[in-house]
């Protein structure tokens, strides 16, 4: 996806994928992942999820990366925290007490940046990039955070119902990304209606 398709969606409000509540299955799973206070985990397009507040209230370290800098103002105003913010290179790094944001390409993203991180957070990214981008997404993920453990929340639903995002991600394409480096394991499928179609929505754990 182009980024000034992004942007746009931005600027319109066009953003149904946002909730104003805390995810339940982050709620429900988050425990799977083994972590102990302070660890960092980072978030990979994280707008401005509100699951941000619910991590850094349970007292962990928070580090994310966006496209669009509308949505990172919007997420601090909303946390009630004003960052410093500097230019890295092509990025904007956004920065408080326990928590780092960057504002730009993932792909930009580079390690000595990034800094070290104890888990991850996919609560969209991988359902929001087509499969041209979703494998170069993947590898540079796993460079980035040393294969970190993952918590992964995708859709499965038949692509030709809509073109996407979110596009669909089944076990099948999980594993031909993941499955040589990770152990991946099915935490909960829930069966809900959107975009005018039913659709399973998958938890899984990537360890």
């Amino acid at each position: 996806m182009e980024a000034n398709f992004w942007h746009a969606l931005w600027d319109n409000k066009d953003i149904g994928w946002h909730k104003d509540e805390t995810n339940e299955l982050l709620l429900r799973h988050f425990s799977t992942l083994g972590l102990v206070p302070k660890s960092r985990i980072f978030i990979p397009l994280c707008g401005k999820s509100v699951d941000i507040k619910w991590l850094l209230e349970q007292g962990y370290q928070v580090v994310g990366v966006e496209l669009n800098e509308l949505a990172i103002k919007e997420l601090f105003e909303y946390l009630d925290i004003r960052p410093t913010i500097r230019q890295v290179g092509s990025l904007l790094h956004y920065r408080s007490e326990n928590i780092d944001i960057f504002v730009g390409d993932f792909f930009d993203l580079r390690q000595e940046l990034l800094g070290s991180v104890d888990a991850i957070y996919d609560r969209g990214a991988i359902v929001a990039l087509p499969q041209t981008m979703r494998s170069e997404y993947t590898k540079l993920l796993r460079t980035l955070t040393s294969n970190a453990v993952q918590l992964v929340i995708t859709f499965d639903y038949d692509q030709s119902l809509m073109e996407g995002p979110p596009f669909s991600v089944d076990k099948k394409l999980l594993d031909s990304y993941y499955v040589e480096f990770y152990k991946i394991r099915l935490l909960e499928t829930i069966r809900i209606k959107s975009f005018g179609f039913e659709l399973d929505e998958n938890t899984w754990l990537l360890s």
